[in-house]
């Protein structure tokens, strides 16, 4: 994808503020990456390369990863991974699975079987304590997937606790607000690709107009309708920090990119650091 179309790689940085967050854990920093589209067409070896360098220049204590490795074919994730294996942080690195990784019967377990084997730890509805006891990760199941069970890994996880979830499709905030979630990590909306100024998202501005419309004018407008509903529900969401109900949920735009492009919305490494609930005033910066 030409660098017009995609634009550079965007390094953001957020604070995010959790509630009964140990005093031994404010500070830590959390690096996102989602979306990768590793295809030999939607991700360039240029922008992999600097998402990797951004992420270990933020000196990160975790590194999560929000799904959509491959497209289709799963194959070229065994070059992915030589290159992902350069990724450093205290804690190791965590991986949810998106859509585009369970793609065929077999692509689910080639995917994880390759991240496994350059030590990135894959969670399909798990839990995992890289950070001890206090902070648990959860790591689900792709929402499109017959898999997807939030209850029997949420219940399991005492609700005084806060806890951080990787999941791949931001619509299932939804479900998830029954649950505790102090924050929600999502990709899979790749930000919307297009954005219009002091707007965002294209889709939510067409979505927004559409319905503003009489019913029987709405037909006149059908273009991305039908389309975008199969992508994700909520476009409202589509990039960038939303409280949904209690909970909290930030959206990477991702770093893959789709024909014909991205248009003010740039493929993006997150950088997260964690604060306590006293420090609300800080939760964005």
């Amino acid at each position: 994808m030409h660098w017009l179309l995609t634009g550079s790689l965007s390094v953001e940085k957020l604070t995010v503020a959790i509630a009964d967050l140990p005093a031994s854990l404010v500070g830590t920093k959390i690096v996102q990456l989602s979306d990768l589209h590793y295809d030999g067409v939607k991700l360039s070896e240029e922008m992999l390369k600097q998402a990797i360098a951004a992420t270990n220049e933020a000196d990160p204590d975790l590194i999560v990863l929000t799904g959509d490795y491959v497209t289709d074919d799963p194959s070229p994730i065994h070059q992915l991974v030589l290159r992902l294996k350069h990724l450093q942080s205290r804690y190791g690195v965590y991986a949810s699975l998106g859509n585009h990784d369970i793609h065929y019967p077999h692509s689910k377990a080639e995917v994880t079987k390759a991240l496994t084997s350059v030590g990135i730890c894959v969670l399909w509805n798990e839990i995992a304590y890289p950070f001890g006891k206090k902070l648990p990760l959860v790591g689900l199941a792709d929402y499109w997937s017959r898999e997807f069970d939030a209850k029997s890994v949420m219940k399991q996880l005492d609700p005084q606790i806060p806890r951080i979830v990787l999941s791949h499709n931001p619509d299932t905030a939804v479900p998830l607000k029954k649950w505790r979630v102090d924050l929600q990590l999502s990709g899979h909306t790749h930000g919307g690709q297009f954005a219009l100024p002091g707007i965002g998202p294209a889709i939510t501005w067409y979505q927004d107009l559409r319905r503003s419309l009489p019913k029987n004018m709405r037909r006149w407008m059908p273009f991305m309708q039908a389309e975008c509903a199969k992508v994700v529900r909520h476009w409202e969401w589509a990039q960038g920090f939303h409280q949904v109900g209690e909970n909290q949920m930030y959206v990477n735009r991702g770093l893959g990119t789709y024909a014909p492009g991205r248009f003010l919305c740039p493929p993006e490494v997150t950088v997260i650091t964690l604060a306590s609930q006293s420090n609300l005033g800080d939760r964005l910066c």
